[in-house]
């Protein structure tokens, strides 16, 4: 029984180093240099969930949970002393979805508009973005009831998400973290994204202490 217990947090650990992925441009240094305000937009979300939707519902819930997480990161971003270990600002989301509902802006057609022309609307250096893909409402929070196999093996997946970093200058992507959600990722949104990014603290591009590091080798 130990053995096979063994066997399965080794599987279990293989399975969740595979469940994520980094990448960041060679060009990162140079493009970001001058940095000093983003701005987070609301995620495409995409619902797969058991209960069948109509188009009007399927859009509304989309909208909602892809503001979650642009609310999430804000507040991470912006929580007290987490603020001062960032090289740069982050606009207020609310200022945010003021500025892009005045140019007639909205959840429905933002994806036609590229990075650079949403960074001129915003006046930010650069756009963070991202994709969510989800079976259950993650703001509402994940179902309590799973198995302990499942648990542990991952089969517990509640989706993707992927958060995107671009430069508004040349729309050109700097940074990207995609990552499965499971049982383990958090209860909802807003702990999702602080597990999340506390795990990958000193990998997050506009940490001060990773700059430091990085100008020093």
């Amino acid at each position: 029984m130990r053995t096979q217990l063994i066997i399965l947090f080794a599987f279990c650990s293989i399975q969740l180093w595979g469940q994520k992925d980094i990448y960041e441009s060679v060009r990162f240094d140079e493009l970001s240099e001058n940095h000093t305000t983003l701005a987070i937009i609301p995620f495409f979300a995409h619902l797969d969930l058991e209960k069948e939707l109509t188009k009007g519902e399927q859009i509304k819930l989309e909208e909602l949970e892809g503001k979650a997480v642009q609310n999430a990161l804000e507040t991470y971003f912006g929580r007290g002393k987490k603020r001062k270990k960032f090289s740069v600002e982050f606009q207020n989301v609310k200022n945010t979805n003021a500025l892009l509902a005045q140019n007639q802006i909205n959840y429905g057609n933002i994806d036609t508009y590229t990075i650079k022309q949403l960074s001129e609307i915003l006046e930010v250096d650069g756009i963070i973005s991202g994709n969510l893909d989800l079976n259950v409402l993650l703001s509402r929070g994940v179902p309590d009831k799973v198995s302990f196999i499942d648990y542990l093996l991952g089969d517990a997946n509640y989706g993707r998400i992927g958060i995107k970093i671009s430069d508004g200058k040349t729309g050109k992507l700097l940074w990207k973290y995609e990552n499965e959600i499971t049982k383990k990722s958090g209860r909802n949104t807003t702990d999702l994204i602080e597990k999340m990014m506390r795990k990958m603290t000193r990998q997050f591009p506009y940490d001060k202490e990773r700059k430091k590091v990085r100008k020093r080798s």
